[in-house]
């Protein structure tokens, strides 16, 4: 048992040195995360890819100076837009900063809806090869000229499991896995399955807390905060981002929001046309989401909004 400095009593049980609080973008984790923090003496750390990235803020939903100060986070703008940063930087960086937050005595709260980081922490990576520079610039240059469909279908005839898991508009991990099979001959997804025969204990012991809405409450919350990004200034956000010289191809500026908006400066859509595609991308992103946590049958779920209207919310966690 732990006391925590309001005076309440917070069973965290030892095998478990960090707790996961997973879900859905637009669901409600970060603002749980931070009473869910202050209860059981954690510090957060970030698990979203995006976040890691200097300079994308409003669009990557990213803490508020406010929020981040009441409670410790980690792993928060920490690479800059057009610094290469994969699940294997994230691995090592994260390892570090949970030995880090240990042996302070505090526990790690793992926050954030990428969910091949999380995994990346708790069974570990493929051993895949590394990058081919030559190689991948030239199926840059297909997707250029044919399409990102092209690139997706072509992975498909080789790889048709990785297909079905990544999305066509995923241009970086289409390119990995295209890369990683004319790289050995072996399909993304057969490395996969190697590591899984290979691999031992968990890199990281872990309790996972998923969080969910019903879908029509979800869809509802992603719409307000598509409005809300543009009311606090998005649109500035990403013209800075160019006017620093990003390059709109890079990894980051490809995401969710930011591609959308760069469409629009490019004139290439009207912004009230790149807000209605953000929504629905964004929807469409919120739903491959819960289908990749719903496949993990460690993770208990709870509605966001009966958790942090309860005075403890890890005691209601453990005995609901």
């Amino acid at each position: 048992m732990r006391e925590s400095k309001h005076g309440q009593d917070h069973a965290l049980p030892a095998p478990f040195p960090a707790v996961a609080l997973v879900g859905p973008t637009a669901v409600g984790k970060t603002a749980l995360s931070i009473r869910l923090a202050r209860q059981i003496n954690a510090e957060i750390v970030n698990v979203d890819s995006i976040q890691v990235y200097r300079g994308l803020d409003i669009g990557s939903a990213k803490p508020v100076p406010e929020e981040r100060s009441s409670v410790p986070h980690h792993l928060l703008d920490i690479v800059e837009p057009d610094e290469p940063f994969d699940a294997a930087d994230f691995l090592r960086m994260a390892q570090r900063v949970l030995l880090d937050i240990r042996s302070r005595g505090k526990t790690v709260l793992l926050t954030g809806g990428t969910g091949l980081y999380l995994k990346a922490l708790t069974e570990g990576l493929a051993e895949c090869p590394g990058q081919d520079p030559v190689l991948r610039t030239v199926l840059k240059r297909v997707a250029a000229s044919m399409g990102r469909r092209y690139l997706h279908d072509l992975l498909r005839k080789v790889d048709p499991e990785s297909a079905d898991r990544i999305h066509k508009n995923d241009l970086f991990r289409v390119i990995r896995a295209l890369e990683v099979f004319y790289a050995t001959g072996r399909p993304l997804s057969a490395w996969h399955r190697l590591h899984r025969l290979k691999r031992g204990r968990l890199v990281v012991s872990c309790r996972k807390i998923g969080l969910m809405r019903p879908r029509e409450e979800l869809y509802k919350r992603i719409g307000q905060r598509v409005e809300r990004m543009m009311e606090q200034g998005f649109l500035e956000e990403v013209k800075g981002l160019l006017e620093k010289g990003f390059h709109r191809d890079l990894k980051p500026l490809q995401s969710l929001g930011y591609r959308h908006i760069i469409a629009y400066l490019y004139g290439e859509l009207t912004l009230s046309d790149a807000m209605e595609q953000l929504k629905r991308d964004t929807r469409r992103y919120a739903k491959r989401q819960i289908t990749w946590f719903r496949s993990d049958p460690s993770i208990r779920w709870f509605n966001p909004e009966k958790l942090i209207k309860e005075k403890d919310i890890w005691k209601a966690i453990e005995y609901s």
